[in-house]
């Protein structure tokens, strides 16, 4: 379930990098990643985009080349998407550029859109909205670093982490109860990936079996193993209208526990011990650390994708366009 305080932030920042660009440039959304030495696609004859003026550009980083760069890694994957570097202002603070650009569609059914975002003086992060996102010629290599040491989840499919795609959900939440449908299909379509499942529940006052829940899963995982553990998160999906109250928690979490052939007695004695409390903690504190702000998010490779709401096939599209660009064959 998307955070109720940080909903707009991510949706500013994150979506225009995922979502199909008549959603992306309907909601002025911003942009989030870079690449090789690649420029911009060319706008077909369907649209018209606005002449730079070169007044427009007087800071000296980053270059035009930079983000054309930043910008072909987070939408590349979008042969429909096109767009154009069109100012890069210095700012009174120190070190700081404010970066204009135009996005379109090459079919022209949707208005050219003006976004920007700030460059910050240690070039490796951009201002986008209010959230804090990775800028530079590799921006996902610390957030895949960081998960491919500390991402110790349940996983399915390869031991191996070349292509890790590392799931931050929340058991209460209906939206990661819906994209679960989306993690089976891409077990089934990346037979090579490590699809790691991390716990990262909310734990509001209304949600009161997020951390129980969470809490239990860690100690089915390590009583039953990760085949175990799936099969649990899939009853507890199902049933997740129980974690509603006190006793539907109890419940639920039971008789999920119970249909993967462990005892629910010993799930709860180990689920109330402090270490499995400090397990979802620092499972949350990994989602905070590569910047996760709502659930469910999925993170390719360090890339990371909003999965609430979106289509599969686009889901699909980045995670093999981050696969070719990280040399990565299917």
């Amino acid at each position: 379930m998307i955070r109720p305080t940080a909903r707009f932030a991510s949706v500013i920042a994150l979506a225009a990098i995922s979502l199909p660009l008549s959603n992306a440039v309907a909601q002025q959304q911003v942009p989030a990643a870079p690449a090789p030495e690649v420029s911009a696609p060319a706008p077909s004859a369907a649209i018209t985009l606005p002449k730079p003026n070169p007044a427009d550009f007087t800071a000296v980083s980053p270059t035009k080349e930079m983000v054309s760069a930043f910008l072909q890694m987070a939408w590349g994957y979008d042969d429909s998407r096109v767009w154009q570097v069109q100012g890069i202002l210095k700012t009174p603070a120190e070190g700081t550029s404010k970066v204009f650009i135009v996005v379109a569609d090459k079919s022209g059914k949707v208005k050219p859109s003006m976004l920007h975002f700030y460059v910050l003086p240690d070039g490796k992060h951009i201002l986008a909205g209010d959230e804090l996102l990775p800028f530079g010629d590799h921006p996902y290599t610390e957030f895949r670093a960081l998960l491919q040491q500390r991402a110790d989840g349940p996983y399915r499919g390869s031991a191996a982490k070349d292509l890790e795609l590392v799931e931050f959900a929340d058991f209460q939440c209906p939206h990661c109860k819906e994209a679960q449908a989306n993690m089976d299909k891409l077990v089934a379509d990346f037979p090579k990936a490590r699809i790691v499942f991390q716990n990262y529940p909310l734990g509001n006052a209304a949600w009161k079996g997020s951390k129980p829940a969470a809490s239990y899963g860690v100690c089915v995982a390590k009583l039953g193993g990760s085949d175990a553990f799936f099969q649990y998160a899939s009853t507890v999906f199902d049933g997740q209208d129980g974690l509603s109250s006190d006793d539907g928690v109890t419940l639920t979490l039971n008789a999920a526990v119970a249909k993967v052939g462990l005892d629910p007695a010993k799930v709860a004695a180990c689920a109330a011990t402090p270490e499995t409390k400090a397990a979802v903690e620092a499972s949350v504190k990994l989602g905070k650390d590569v910047g996760v702000v709502e659930t469910p998010t999925l993170l390719v490779n360090g890339r990371q994708v909003p999965l609430g709401g979106l289509p599969y096939e686009t889901i699909k599209q980045i995670v093999q366009y981050q696969m070719k660009l990280d040399g990565l064959t299917q």
